[in-house]
């Protein structure tokens, strides 16, 4: 049996590695098609646009929710020791696909477009509160306490 042949991968220099168009992939708009790496994985639930008292940030704003959604990502992978440039996949959910600009616009000022990690987007009927507009879940790989 032969090894698959990897194409030529974005490294950031340390425990990751990005593939944006695998050969005979459409490039994605956004993201990476493949991220990969070595270390702890963390697994971050979805964040809503909840502040630290649990109330709604910016109801009826997507640009609002999404920020306040990139700060308590923030705060949950520090909390791992981890940081945006350990993200290797974030899934959103939006009530209308019409708030992705602004969910885009949100993560462009925390991740760097070198370090885009794999993504997914789905329109959901509701989320657990009707005056939120979307959801945001990670996954990251920290490298390995030594």
């Amino acid at each position: 049996m032969t090894q698959p042949a990897f194409a030529p991968a974005a490294h950031d220099g340390g425990h990751l590695a990005r593939i944006a168009a695998p050969e005979g992939v459409a490039p994605g708009t956004g993201y990476s098609h493949v991220v990969w790496g070595t270390g702890r994985f963390v697994a971050v639930s979805g964040q809503c646009a909840l502040d630290e008292k649990g109330e709604v940030v910016g109801e009826g704003d997507a640009a609002a929710q999404a920020r306040q959604v990139f700060e308590n990502l923030r705060r949950c992978l520090a909390a791992a020791g981890a940081g945006f440039e350990d993200v290797v996949k974030l899934t959103y959910f939006v009530t209308d696909v019409a708030h992705l600009p602004a969910v885009r616009a949100a993560r462009d000022e925390v991740i760097a477009p070198h370090l885009l990690p794999a993504s997914s987007a789905v329109q959901v009927a509701a989320l657990f509160r009707p005056e939120l507009l979307l959801e945001v879940e990670a996954f990251a790989i920290v490298p390995a306490r030594t």
